[in-house]
């Protein structure tokens, strides 16, 4: 099989010396070292592109690691030591921001880097705002949104993210993260600060204090989540009636599992996934890696993912060519969180802003947390 699915630790990456690059006078390298997160979306970047890409060019092979929630740490210490052996990492678009003004991320043209929309529309206006970093080529919209037991919500179920913070008609426990992000811009747009001045507001203390004090109605109710999967298995078993958790969890529980839930998108919070290249690489490993990305974002590419998986591709021209599920045969498009449907009123999450509050703010939330 062309295709190595070994694991490696980055210190055996930085110290292996084993990948077989082809020679530097004008070749692309021969293997590639792919970083991403592993489980269902990592397989579905593996059957839309990765393989479909080996298949075109069978002297050519390539090595997962799922490090890209270390994505930062470890390319800054590879970066030390002189030796990135990673070719092209998935992260979140945050994350690609910080390696991107550290200099640990090459810059790219996108109209240069990245292929066309199939009717010429350039890369950079089918990305579109998408392409938050000069650094970032985006792969899929994924959202935080709301999931909820349609047997524990009586006649009318919600359909308001405000519909969280009513404990009158909808008792019960809730689920929410355990961190600010996400939960202090919906308390505010529940205590009727508009969607515009969110963050102007919880820029100042007493917007935090204001964000603080609507969770607080709601806090004796709320069961606090750390990993994504804490909130499909509490509705599965439920004992909560919402919960807060990533769409593509959602999608698993309704469709997969067939339990009784249904999405709330309302103020869903949009973010984004996609590719860096660490800057630095040799010429060999660079050109593989142009060719290879170019090929596994294009237009049809993206739509491909979709087909394993409930994220929205990042490019408009793929939107029309999500077909259906690989293995279930159900139509994807209903469940992305790009669809129109599902998309009349979302909320972006600001990487700026948090990038420059993240840390007195989550200290704060701690504390009230711990009160």
């Amino acid at each position: 099989m062309k295709f190595t699915t070994t694991l490696l630790a980055s210190s055996a990456i930085v110290g292996a010396g084993t990948l077989a690059f082809a020679d530097a006078h004008g070749n692309m390298a021969k293997e590639m070292t792919l970083v991403s997160w592993g489980g269902a979306y990592q397989a579905s970047q593996d059957k839309a592109y990765v393989q479909p890409y080996l298949e075109m060019h069978p002297d050519v092979t390539a090595v997962w690691d799922e490090s890209s929630a270390e994505a930062v740490a470890k390319l800054r210490a590879m970066n030390e030591a002189g030796n990135v052996t990673w070719d092209l990492v998935d992260v979140v678009a945050a994350d690609a921001i910080r390696l991107c003004d550290e200099g640990l991320a090459m810059e790219i043209d996108a109209d240069e880097v990245l292929a066309a929309a199939p009717d010429g529309t350039s890369a950079s206006d089918d990305f579109g705002d998408l392409l938050v970093s000069d650094c970032f080529i985006p792969q899929i919209v994924y959202s935080t949104t709301f999931g909820y037991r349609t047997d524990m919500v009586g006649d009318t179920p919600p359909s308001k993210i405000c519909d969280v913070f009513d404990l009158e008609a909808y008792p019960g426990k809730r689920s929410l993260e355990k961190r600010p992000i996400n939960n202090m811009e919906w308390a505010l747009l529940c205590d009727g600060v508009d969607k515009a001045d969110v963050y102007d507001v919880l820029a100042t203390p007493e917007g935090q204090e204001k964000a603080l004090a609507k969770l607080d109605t709601i806090k004796d109710d709320v069961i606090w989540w750390s990993a994504g999967a804490d909130t499909p298995q509490l509705l599965a078993d439920g004992e909560i009636v919402m919960g807060s958790t990533y769409n593509g969890r959602l999608f698993s529980v309704i469709e997969e599992q067939k339990q009784p839930v249904a999405m709330l998108w309302d103020a869903q919070v949009f973010d984004l996934d996609g590719w860096i290249i660490p800057a630095g690489l040799p010429d060999d490993r660079l050109a593989r890696v142009m060719d290879f990305v170019k090929y596994a974002t294009d237009t049809q590419r993206l739509a491909d993912q979709s087909k394993y998986i409930s994220y929205g591709p990042a490019r408009l021209s793929s939107a029309p060519l999500v077909g259906q599920h690989a293995d279930m045969g159900i139509d994807m498009a209903p469940h992305m969180p790009t669809d129109p449907a599902n998309a009349q009123n979302t909320f972006l999450y600001n990487y700026e802003f948090w990038a420059d509050y993240r840390d007195d703010i989550d200290a704060k939330f701690q504390a009230w947390l711990a009160q």
